[in-house]
């Protein structure tokens, strides 16, 4: 049995890198009758059909210690939300919707990157920082001027990273900064609706070197969390943690309710935007329900 990973997959078809080749393979039945599907970033068990043209079908999939539904990625170390600090404008529901998913999924490192950081003041960037900085790391880069790329390449060396974000923000040019020999196409903005153009298709797993990987991964400008239920929003706000089992109430939801821990931080510890997001998308998702 030869085990390798999925670095792709086109068509039905599964790109598995193994013994310093790649291999084609497409997937046995099982997997379809048991409803499982094979995904990039996976450790599979594979069987060679035909060593000469490198073709091959999976057997099994390793269990994975983590999985994005989008983008649909397995075996994440770090997760680089990508924005761009203008052209277009930062989505802030986008991004906080982003850092949702990455708390879901437990992944153990999480980056936001603002690109394009060289298209705005100091002044704006360290506001922006301030929201987010005590909880996440933030890296502002510029893959056209080159600022903050090695940075970027130190947080991520040693990672299995994914770049995930809108369309536009300059996900691949940041991929071609740190993977020079990728050579991602890249787009430009839509000057009518100041939206990226598709330029990356599909998930691939890339090779930085021989302990870095990154994926690239198709743009999108919408996210549902509706696998969530309303009460467990609060366990994805990392600012919140410290003060959920201090309110009057085991059951607060931190809206209405007197005497909640929560609230009395708001404008001090947890800033008030993202408070006014967690109040959002709680209102979002108990309607859903």
């Amino acid at each position: 049995m030869n085990i390798g990973r999925i670095i792709k997959g086109v068509g039905g078809n599964y790109y598995v890198s193994a013994k310093g080749k790649i291999y084609k393979c497409s997937a046995r039945g099982k997997f379809r009758k048991a409803k499982i599907t094979p995904t990039v970033g996976d450790y599979v068990q594979f069987t060679i059909l035909d060593e000469n043209d490198c073709e091959g079908a999976l057997d099994t999939i390793e269990k994975r210690k983590n999985i994005l539904l989008r983008p649909r990625v397995a075996n994440i170390d770090c997760a680089i939300i990508t924005f761009a600090a203008t052209s277009p404008d930062i989505n802030r529901d986008l991004l906080d919707r982003f850092l949702i998913l990455a708390e879901t999924q437990n992944i153990p490192k999480v980056i936001i990157c603002i690109n394009k950081s060289d298209l705005v003041s100091q002044e704006e960037k360290d506001a922006f920082a301030n929201i987010y900085e005590p909880y996440y790391k933030v890296v502002f880069t510029s893959a056209e001027q080159n600022i903050g790329i090695d940075q970027l390449k130190e947080e991520i060396h040693g990672c299995e990273s994914v770049f995930a974000g809108p369309s536009g923000v300059g996900k691949s040019s940041l991929i071609n900064r740190l993977i020079p020999e990728s050579n991602r196409q890249t787009g430009e903005i839509s000057r009518k609706i100041e939206r990226g153009k598709h330029t990356t298709r599909q998930v691939e797993l890339l090779r930085a070197d021989e302990e870095t990987y990154i994926v690239d991964s198709p743009g999108f400008t919408s996210l549902s969390l509706d696998f969530l239920q309303s009460e467990e929003l609060e366990n994805y706000f990392r600012e919140f943690k410290p003060y959920l089992n201090k309110c009057r109430f085991n059951d607060c939801r931190h809206l209405q309710e007197p005497d909640c821990a929560v609230k009395e931080q708001v404008g001090k510890d947890i800033n008030k935007e993202r408070y006014d997001s967690f109040v959002s998308l709680y209102e979002e998702l108990k309607q859903r329900r």
